[in-house]
């Protein structure tokens, strides 16, 4: 199960206990604060704390700009502006704080983003929980013919049964292992520090991982879209949804010019100005590299 029992009384008795407070509060955030929301099999993601809202993005703008601002007319159209024109600053103005409960090979895709405090679950105080990561048989897949990172089809029948089979039975014995080199009975037992080294990569590890917005939107960017690996996307995922909630201005604008939007280059502008213009314009005229025109193209679409 994702949670404890332990963890699900401390959550109920956080939400059962409200406290007043002077500071800027986000109706949309509190329903998620604290909650845990599943992913995986055994995984998770709450919100352990938050600062600030849209109107933290605004005031920092506003304090900023001064003057060269007044001509949006609202808190919307201003939060637009800055997504439109790739200010930062105001959007850092934000932070949140999630305990997150993922795979370690997904931690370690995760942690890439060095933009974030981290603070793990440590395998060298404390023994891991038997809990792997053992994927639903729609996400087993053939590794992909065109893509060295990517995935092809889907494994099926005996294939996928075999597969399966395989990532339990060596999850199980490596976990075996594990507690049979901790055990003190009748041995000094190896140090927790070492033992972990034979623990496969689809353990579950716990950390708290604390972010600012603009930083949060970077690794949405990439890890929410449809070519992100499926086991951290769907983490990303339901981040997404909690963000939405949260600052729902500056989401939608996130959402518009990010994730639905396309940045071009001087050439590609360029070709979009022959083409509506009436000129047929091919690759070989473009001035793009084919990789560049094939983008260019599907941008198009």
């Amino acid at each position: 199960m994702p949670l404890t029992p332990e963890q699900q009384a401390e959550i109920d008795a956080q939400r059962a206990t409200p406290r007043p407070t002077l500071r800027a509060v986000s109706e949309g955030m509190e329903a998620h604060l604290y909650k845990a929301h599943e992913v995986l099999d055994h995984g998770f993601v709450r919100v352990i704390d938050y600062m600030g809202d849209d109107s933290a993005i605004v005031q920092a703008a506003r304090v900023s700009y001064g003057a060269g601002t007044k001509h949006v007319s609202n808190d919307e159209g201003l939060i637009r502006y800055l997504m439109r024109h790739w200010h930062s600053t105001p959007f850092e103005m934000c932070e949140i704080k999630l305990h997150v409960k993922l795979p370690v090979f997904v931690a370690r895709q995760w942690i890439r983003h060095r933009t974030a405090n981290v603070n793990e679950y440590s395998a060298r105080y404390s023994i891991l929980d038997r809990e792997f990561y053992i994927p639903q048989p729609d996400a087993l897949a053939a590794q992909s013919t065109v893509n060295n990172q990517g995935r092809g089809e889907v494994l099926t029948g005996a294939e996928a049964e075999r597969v399966l089979e395989i990532l339990k039975a060596d999850a199980g014995r490596s976990y075996d292992h594990y507690e049979e080199m901790l055990s003190q009975d009748g041995q000094q037992g190896l140090a927790r520090e070492l033992a972990r080294m034979n623990l496969p990569a689809n353990i579950y590890t716990q950390w708290y991982w604390k972010v600012d917005l603009h930083n949060l939107f970077h690794f949405l960017r990439l890890r929410a879209d449809s070519h992100a690996q499926y086991e951290i996307r769907v983490y990303a995922e339901a981040i997404c949804e909690m963000v939405k909630d949260w600052v729902p201005f500056a989401y939608a604008a996130f959402e518009d010019y990010r994730m639905g939007g396309v940045t071009l280059s001087s050439k590609a502008v360029d070709c979009l100005k022959r083409m509506l213009g009436g000129e047929e314009v091919t690759q070989e005229t473009s001035g793009m590299s084919k990789g560049e025109w094939r983008e260019f193209q599907a941008a198009l679409a």
